[in-house]
Parts: structure tokens; sequence; C-alpha cells
């Protein structure tokens, strides 16, 4: 995707609350979430991005009362990207269906150590989750209890230390891209989790949900999100030239 496409929204990195904010209209907001957010409340009891973004709308409209907001999808907490939030009630579970059809593309972008056996490929696994080590297995044959998972990469970067793959969700299961790279030697950095040898600074992992594109549920028109990956120097090279 082109950024320099007219139709595509992409974040200064600058609006207030630290909250980078990629696009909003009536109907929707969308955040480029930082590392370390949690898009919803878990038993941490930290403050979920969701209320942050509640916590904003309030301000900016000054608006009385409860705000309302839906949450559309999630990130993992040490994911960073593009997360869809709805606006109100009537957008959710159009937004809702969308993403429950497939009808919406989703493209990141991950850091990886180890250079893939192919430059572009298709992985088709069967995932197993493991709620109680908040893990998934990917396996190469069906398995009982297990959910077909199916994503596109391609290398599109060769950095000095490390490789940068695009990756295009065809599904969308728990830690999907995560274990599925980790199966084909490719593990993203900083995921301990997964296989990488050592942990980033901030908890982190290089994984980036980096562009959207959606028919806006009322509107009905095509929009294309494009979010900035975090800035640190391997990010930097990515985006670099």
């Amino acid at each position: 995707m082109n950024s320099k496409n007219p139709n595509i929204q992409e974040s200064d990195r600058s609006k207030p609350n630290n909250l980078q904010v990629l696009y909003e209209d009536n109907h929707l907001i969308v955040i480029n979430k930082k590392v370390g957010d949690i898009v919803q409340g878990d038993k941490t009891g930290d403050e979920p991005l969701s209320e942050v973004v509640k916590q904003y709308l309030k301000e900016k409209y000054n608006k009385p009362g409860n705000v309302y907001l839906g949450v559309v999808h999630r990130l993992d907490r040490p994911t960073s990207g593009i997360v869809l939030f709805a606006k109100t009630s009537k957008a959710l579970p159009r937004l809702n269906k969308l993403f429950a059809d497939r009808r919406t593309k989703k493209t990141y972008w991950a850091i990886v150590k180890n250079v893939p056996p192919k430059e572009h490929d298709t992985l088709i696994h069967w995932m197993v989750r493991n709620p109680k080590q908040n893990k998934s297995y990917a396996h190469e044959k069906e398995v009982p209890h297990s959910k077909k998972a199916i994503l596109d990469y391609r290398l599109i970067k060769k950095l000095d230390s490390y490789y940068l793959l695009e990756i295009d969700l065809k599904t969308g299961r728990h830690h999907q891209i995560r274990a599925q790279l980790s199966t084909i030697g490719c593990w993203i950095k900083g995921d301990l989790k997964y296989g990488a040898d050592r942990s980033n600074k901030d908890g982190g992992i290089h994984l980036h949900a980096r562009y959207l594109e959606l028919e806006h549920p009322v509107k009905k028109e095509t929009i294309t999100l494009v979010a900035p990956p975090p800035q640190d120097p391997i990010w930097d090279a990515c985006v670099s030239g």
C-alpha cells in the first residue's frame, strides 16, 4: 500500500493525552496502540485503552455522563498498531459483522531474527489454544479442538541483523502470527513465549498492526489506514529509505 494515497490516514504522533488517533468521525475512532497497552480491562487491573479513549472523547466533546465506546477487536498487550473502536451503537454490530465475515484486510509487520525459508509463502496450520499458558500451538494437521489458521507473509526488507516480514492475516486466531512464524523458525524479536532468546527492554515484541482496510459501516466507503511503528532504531530502519 502506498502511504501517499490520499485515502490512507496516518498518525502524526502528536495527539493530546499521548493518544495516537489515526482516524475519527461520528461513528469510528482508530488508535495506534502503544506496546504495553491493554485494549480491554483484564485481571491486572491496569487502565485499558478503551477507558483512555473514552476519557479523550469526554474531554474533546465536553460530554456529560458516560461515553459510549464499543470494542471491535483486540491486539495482544506486547503488540503495537491499529485498534478500531465504535463510537455508536449503530456502528458496533456492523463492524463486528465485517470482522466476523472476514471482510477486512489486516496487514502486520514483524521483525524476525532468522531469514524465512521462502521470501513469500502461505502458512496453513491448525491452532490449539492453551488458556492456562495463554499460548497457542500451531499443528501441521488438524487435531482435536483445533481451528484453521491462514496467513500470507513476504520478506520486504533485510536489515543488518534482522528481517522485516509483511503479513496478510486471513484468519484471526489467538497469537496466530506469533505461533505460526515460530513454527518456521522465525520467532518475532522480543517474543520469549514463542522462541526468542531475549526480551525487549520495553517488554513488548516487534509485531505491529500496520494496515487496516474496511468498508465504513455507515458511509459504505472504503477506509484504508496505516499506523507508524513505534520509534526505535530497528523500526526506524524499516521505514527509512
